[in-house]
């Protein structure tokens, strides 16, 4: 939280510079990529079609949403399990959600995250989407690639022993296994290999809902690749629009965090986690609308929502009516400045055959090892 609030620095969006220095000088390694090659740290760049040809055009034939912000002023870890539960909390009692307090820097760290080991799973007993799925009988699927996490306890850019990942491992990008609800329910096996996924687009047997978690080599999390991200994502597209359920489906590309790079636009302030500051963001359907710009301002909660409005006839992950209370400040997809993803389609027009790319484009990028 401390560097998403010193680059904003009270609204002037001045501080991502002197941020990117403070964490080379937190280095362990000062020759690790992740901790900046230079004494000048590259946070005011940018990427054009030559360089991203496939987001590029992704872009320009579906929807972009240039006001999409991440769900909170911190760093991955509350921003995954605002991707799924609406919240980032630390919590005392299993099965009680009234244990739960707000808490973004520090919620609940998986027992081997970062160099202070913390020796115990995290208690995540508040209500998360998957509860609600659940209930009302909604499949599901959380999908994870293998590798590792790139992350540190903070948000500055030290650097930290890679931690494992894979989907029987728990982690800050696969939250869900540490909900009681998850465990309670008997969904663990719902946490899946990313093999899983493309088995499924291929054989259209996909779930109602998916999540996908990448691994740290093609996150594009610094100072991963941009064009290892591309391919990966690339491939995940691809083998959705190749497979039998392209014509029912929407597919909401985003970023957990702003990897620390400039932005100009002042997030939106709804409550005390935030909003962060903005994430590129990419609809891509056969009912998405062509070449549209959205412009409404947006966060993760609209993807909680547009899943509440479509399989869940408008429930809400609302503490004083869901049958689980929790003390979350409020109800995010409630919020009177979050935006309408139902916006960016037209379901009365003929779906739009697949755009097919290729997984390894012409790009003046350094190529991709994938």
């Amino acid at each position: 939280m401390g560097a998403a609030r010193a680059d904003v620095d009270a609204g002037k969006m001045d501080g991502f510079v002197a941020q990117a220095e403070k964490g080379r000088r937190g280095c362990l390694n000062l020759n690790n990529p992740a901790c900046t090659n230079s004494t000048n740290p590259d946070v005011m760049g940018y990427h054009d079609q030559h360089e991203i040809p496939n987001y590029w055009a992704y872009a320009s034939h579906f929807v972009l949403q240039d006001r999409m912000f991440e769900p909170n002023a911190s760093w991955s870890l509350p921003a995954h399990l605002f991707e799924v539960s609406e919240w980032s909390a630390r919590c005392t009692r299993h099965g009680d959600p009234s244990s739960c307090i707000n808490e973004l820097q520090n919620p609940g760290l998986p027992p081997d995250f970062g160099r202070n080991r913390t020796g115990e799973n995290p208690i995540y007993a508040w209500t998360d989407l998957t509860w609600l799925l659940h209930r009302d009988g909604v499949s599901w699927g959380y999908y994870v690639v293998s590798g590792s996490e790139p992350d540190c306890r903070d948000d500055d850019a030290e650097d930290c022993p890679p931690i494992k990942q894979n989907s029987k491992t728990p982690g800050i990008w696969n939250p869900l296994p540490y909900f009681d609800t998850v465990k309670d329910n008997g969904q663990l096996a719902d946490v899946q290999p990313i093999a899983s996924f493309l088995k499924q687009a291929r054989e259209g047997t996909l779930p109602a809902v998916s999540w996908i978690a990448p691994s740290g080599a093609v996150s594009e999390h610094p100072p991963a690749k941009v064009s290892a991200g591309q391919s990966y994502v690339t491939a995940l597209i691809n083998a959705v629009m190749m497979g039998p359920d392209w014509n029912d489906c929407a597919i909401f590309l985003t970023w957990d965090d702003w990897g620390g790079f400039y932005d100009h636009v002042l997030p939106v302030n709804v409550d005390e986690n935030g909003y962060g500051l903005r994430v590129p963001a990419i609809v891509i359907s056969p009912y998405a609308r062509q070449g549209f710009i959205d412009h409404q301002t947006l966060s993760f909660d609209a993807y909680v929502k547009f899943i509440e409005d479509d399989f869940l006839r408008s429930q809400r992950l609302d503490p004083k009516i869901d049958g689980r209370p929790d003390p979350r400040p409020d109800v995010r997809e409630a919020q009177s400045q979050l935006g309408d993803l139902v916006r960016d389609f037209d379901f009365n027009q003929r779906p739009r055959p697949p755009l097919i790319l290729p997984v390894r484009p012409s790009t003046d990028l350094t190529p991709a090892p994938y």
